[in-house]
């Protein structure tokens, strides 16, 4: 098991690169088939989903545009249970199919605030697409259509994850050790 360190704690790997990229491609191919005569604006919340959300655009077939918001909820390896808009949404989404691009949902917070913002912005309709779920903490009644790996509520940085801004480089996901 291979074991690094992101600031004050221990990871060791637990999803490597291959798997993400398998993940990566069966949601494209979900999305690709729901969306087919269609053209979506992909939301992607900022900075973790960066990502993903890079490597699923590109396995994306159908005409699409994306935009970039940034809600945090986050501080350290905690919920602040506060969803906070540090870049909202910058132009009109009225009558759009909108699919959220998430790097990890856990209990649903960020989503269903997402959600509630874009209902008020008018959009036609509202999907999740996620890297990672965990399936275990996640308590919302909105469904998440997309998710690439349901995982454990463990703390997990790498491929977009990050612990305080930091690992998010790594191509593997590591969880932190306990």
């Amino acid at each position: 098991m291979e074991k690094i360190t992101v600031l004050d704690k221990t990871f060791v790997k637990y999803i490597p690169v291959q798997e993400v990229n398998a993940a990566t491609e069966r949601v494209a191919q979900q999305i690709n088939e729901d969306y087919k005569n269609d053209k979506p604006i992909l939301l992607v919340n900022l900075n973790g989903a960066m990502i993903f959300a890079a490597e699923l655009l590109q396995k994306l077939t159908m005409p699409c545009r994306i935009s970039c918001i940034k809600f945090v909820s986050y501080s350290g390896m905690q919920s602040t249970h506060t969803v906070t808009p540090l870049i909202g949404l910058n132009e009109d989404l009225t009558g759009q199919r909108v699919i959220i691009v998430e790097d990890i949902v856990d209990t649903g917070e960020t989503y269903e605030h997402l959600c509630e913002v874009l209902q008020a912005a008018k959009v036609k309709d509202v999907r999740m697409a996620t890297m990672a779920l965990k399936t275990d903490v996640y308590n919302r009644s909105i469904p998440v259509h997309y998710v690439g790996l349901p995982i454990p509520n463990k703390f997990v940085v790498g491929h977009g994850l990050d612990y305080d801004g930091w690992g998010r480089n790594l191509p593997d996901i590591y969880q932190v050790c306990e």
